[in-house]
This record gives structure tokens, sequence and C-alpha cells, in this order.
């Protein structure tokens, strides 16, 4: 079935009025809501293509239709920027807004923390501010030294004297003659490299002198990878959580419950934030919706996330949470306007 004129539009006021209103939409109300001059049957019908087609669902018999995961996509991809000349002004304003209120701290913790709560409160939704944290870790010293038989403390110290402490098996009862000889190796050849320039190249030249003890090595510069990208260090600052309970599609026990975890514990949050910063997407800004979001918790939710960058090439990411019915104009003009400020202030 192809995507005419007519389903798009039809399309569009059902998203629009489900954002709106969360309740789930009929042909009466979009014969109203259009300017199509179309019967209930006809909108009916093509309602009814455009839930064959997966971009509305019918939660319940007699009840209207809302939004499918790929509905929102469809909009988002498509639709939002049919009022972009408005948005540009609303935008224009949030910038001169949030100026005022980004002026009033110094030190960045306070200021993230800050970004985090003003969000919150002009959004309605639960928000999260990761700190910019450098991509580029550089090696500094390893030290492979065997603490039992059959284990290993691998020993690695960072760019910045951050130290990473790693236990790994071994099937061989490495003393400390093989502990000097590892050492040495590995010293020689990956100190004072970024871990993103530790390659196949040099990967196989270490394993081919190891000989015997090549697939020792392999785990010992996994362990090395693993401390080097390690999210240990990485600072999340959440605000809004409370503001799940204003949405009824979220707000039972165990949804809300375990978003809340989520938004607490944050250890889940780094690997949405990793996801994030690794994707390419215009203005650096990426929608997740439903079962895009790499949270299990989330998966009821949609996320706009957005990475800000300090002057020295450390990135930080911004991110909104809330229903899949949420204003994504307004969350993504806001984040916009948050991100350009956060840029310029770094």
């Amino acid at each position: 079935m192809e995507m005419d004129e007519r389903k798009i539009t039809i399309l569009k006021a059902v998203i629009r009025n489900y954002l709106e209103t969360g309740e789930p939409v009929g042909s009466r109300t979009i014969s109203k809501y259009t300017d199509l001059n179309l019967s209930s049957a006809t909108i009916r019908n093509e309602m009814a293509d455009l839930e064959e087609m997966g971009y509305i669902v019918q939660p319940h018999t007699s009840a209207g239709r809302i939004p499918s995961d790929a509905g929102y996509r469809f909009y988002v991809d498509n639709l939002m920027h049919e009022r972009k000349d408005a948005l540009d002004k609303r935008e224009e304003a949030l910038s001169k807004k949030e100026d005022i209120l980004l002026e009033k701290v110094e030190r960045v913790e306070d200021l993230l923390k800050h970004v985090a709560k003003t969000l919150a409160t002009n959004t309605n939704y639960a928000t999260m501010v990761a700190a910019p944290k450098k991509k580029s870790k550089k090696i500094k010293f390893i030290q492979v030294s065997q603490i039992e038989n059959g284990k290993l403390l691998v020993v690695v110290v960072l760019d910045g004297n951050v130290v990473r402490n790693t236990i790994i098996e071994s099937e061989f009862d490495v003393d400390n003659e093989l502990c000097l000889k590892l050492n040495v190796m590995l010293n020689s050849s990956i100190s004072g490299l970024d871990i993103e320039e530790i390659n196949l190249a040099i990967i196989t030249k270490l394993t081919s002198q190891a000989g015997e003890y090549s697939g020792l090595v392999r785990n010992i510069l996994d362990a090395v990878a693993s401390a080097a990208i390690s999210k240990e260090d990485l600072q999340i600052y959440t605000s809004g959580a409370k503001n799940i309970f204003k949405y009824p599609e979220l707000s039972d026990n165990l949804k809300a419950s375990e978003l809340i975890y989520v938004l607490e514990e944050k250890q889940s949050l780094a690997n949405l934030i990793t996801d994030s910063e690794n994707s390419k997407s215009d203005d650096d800004i990426k929608v997740y919706i439903g079962e895009e979001t790499p949270i299990d918790s989330m998966k009821d939710c949609s996320v706009v996330t957005a990475t800000y960058e300090m002057k020295d090439g450390a990135k930080g990411t911004i991110g909104i949470i809330g229903p899949k019915r949420m204003d994504y104009d307004k969350v993504v003009e806001t984040i916009k306007s948050i991100k350009n400020q956060l840029d310029d202030a770094f």
C-alpha cells in the first residue's frame, strides 16, 4: 500500500490529537480535526489501511486508534519539519529564557545539575545530563602479576594517572620471569598509545611474539581495553523522576518503579549514553522510540538525546525521557537550545 497525501494527513491528525489528549482517536474526531472534507466512513477505511501498514493500532475493540512505534517514527522523521518556522521562533525564545538560567552557575557540576532540573521543570518529563568525558584514553603503563594459581592481576595506568585493576583467568602458572617478559613486551608496544590506536596489526604482532602464550596476551589486551573504556567515572545527573506519574501509561506500580530505579541507579543509563554518543544523526540529536531504546525498562518510553562538546574534545550527553506521546517538537527544540548553549559555555 502506498503512503499517499491523504493517509499522511490522517496519520498526522491521529498522532497530534493523541499527543494532546492521550486518548484513542476515532474517525469522527479526525473528520472534525482535518480539512479533508471526508466522511467518517472514508476516514475509517483510510485508518484501517494505516493500521494494516503498521502506523496505528487499536488498543481494544470498539476503541479509536493510537500511533504505533512506526507511526511515531514516521512523524519524527517526516512531519516535524513542517512546523520548522514556528519552532525556530520558539527555539529563539527558549534560548533567551534558558540563557539567563545558565548564567547563574559557574562550576561544571552545578551547571549540569541545574540543566537537568531546568529541563525537567520546563518539559514535565524526566531528564539526564552526563558530564563531559574524553573518548581518547592513552595508556601510560601496564603491569601484569600473578596473585594466585590461575589468576592474574592486570593494572592499567591511563592518561591523567587513572588506575584500573582487572583480574583475569590464566591456564598457565605465570611466574615472575614470565610476568616480567609480558610487561616488557606489552609496555614497549602499546605504552603511550590511545586505546583506539591498538589495531589488528599491533595485536597480531604481540600474539605472534607471545608464542604459546598468545591466548593469554589476547585476554590481557581485552582487560586493557575494558579498563580504558570503563564507565565507572561517568557522572550522570538526573531530575524529574516524579514527572513519570503524570502519564497514566507509565505510572502503574511496576513500570514506574523500574523507571525510577534506572534514573536513580544511573548505571543502566551509561548504555544509552554510549549508544547516543556513537550514533551519527543530524545536529547530534537522536530520538529513540519504544523498542529502539537500549534499556528494557524504557521500552514504553521515548528518549531524545543530544551530544554537546567541550573545547578539548570531551563530549557529554543530555537526555529527555517521557511517554511515547511526548511533545517531540518542543522536546527537540528545547534540547537543541540547551545543547548549543552548553557548547558555547564550555
